[in-house]
Parts: structure tokens; sequence; C-alpha cells
């Protein structure tokens, strides 16, 4: 239903997780952007725990468009923008001039080239800002979560699925990207990794 707030479970599980890890790294001003946004809770999280962020959602999706729209209007937050029509395959996000760039359980459930695109955008970024990423991945002996998860997304669409780690650590050292920082998520398999330019 158009203009419904929607929730998800795991956002509200990450959200403590997410606000110091962008606590740490953020500046204290500039436009944070939001790729994948979903229902909304983390932008609207964020936006609140850091004002002096300009915080700018996103989202393909147009029912995820209308729940982000929803929470702002009840949230009237002056830092946090309208969702905008971004789709992380294509290549007009990159033209959204972001000082720091978040990403939060896209890229399993994304086309197997997300994850470069990410990387190829976010070595576009000013040197030494951050690009945080969270979400599972493939990563040594995988949990039985991990394997579970996997199996549900590729019965679905083959084309989604649990992404392996390591290629994606060597695409971003390609581009200029280092590796700073990763820890545990909140379920088994689920990383945050912090990348910086340059």
């Amino acid at each position: 239903m158009w203009g419904v707030k929607r929730t998800a479970r795991l956002a509200l599980a990450n959200r403590d997780l997410l606000i110091g890890a962008v606590r740490a790294v953020a500046p204290e001003r500039g436009l944070a952007l939001e790729l994948g946004s979903g229902a909304g809770e983390h932008a609207l999280a964020l936006a609140r725990a850091c004002p002096g962020l300009d915080w700018q959602p996103s989202d393909p999706d147009p029912i995820a468009r209308a729940s982000i729209s929803a929470w702002r209007d009840e949230a009237d937050l002056p830092n946090l923008r309208p969702p905008l029509d971004l789709d992380l395959l294509a290549p007009a996000w990159r033209l959204v001039a972001a000082d720091l760039l978040i990403c939060v359980n896209v890229l399993h459930v994304a086309p197997p080239g997300a994850g470069v695109a990410l990387l190829d955008g976010a070595a576009a970024l000013p040197s030494g800002a951050p690009l945080l990423l969270y979400g599972p991945f493939l990563d040594g002996a995988p949990s039985r979560r991990i394997v579970r998860f996997d199996a549900e997304l590729r019965a679905y669409d083959p084309s989604l699925g649990i992404r392996p780690l390591a290629p994606l650590l060597e695409a971003a050292a390609a581009r200029g990207l280092r590796l700073e920082s990763r820890r545990p998520g909140q379920e088994p398999g689920d990383l945050l990794l912090l990348f910086r330019r340059g």
C-alpha cells in the first residue's frame, strides 16, 4: 500500500551497530548517501543520530520509497532528504556528491554485478571518504544460517545469493579502496566493512 511505513526486523537489530559505525567515521558536516534504503528505518535512525549530516536515502523500488517518505514525513527531520530513485547498477547515482556512502543488506539481493558497481562509484568519493558496507558474505566455512539463506535466495532467483568476500576485497583494492576495518554483524555470517578511498 502506498504511503505506508514498513518495518524490517533486521533493520532494527543492526540499527545501533550502524549508528556507532557512522558516528565513528562520518565528517561533522556533509552528505551521506544510502543506497538501497529499503523501508527507511536506517535512514531515519541515522539522520536522527547524526544531525550534522544531510542524509540522502534512495531505493529503486517505489514501494520502498513510499515507506521512506512516510517515515520521513512523520519524523520531520530537517537533515533527512526525500528518497531518490537510484539503482546501484545504473551509473546515475555516482553523480550525487557524497561525503559518505553506505549500503546495508543489498548485495545478496542484487544481481552479481552490484558489488563491482558499488566499488566503481565509491572509487570516485573524495580522498579519505568512507564506504560502509553491511551484509552477509561467504568468508571461510559458512554458518548454517548462511547456507540456508543462500539456498533460499537462489531458489527464488538463481542470480541472487550470498557473495564471496575475497573477490570483493580484491576488486576494492584494485580501485584504490582500502579496507580499514571489518567487524562481525548482528547475525552469523554478517560483516560490517569499512573502506576508504586513497
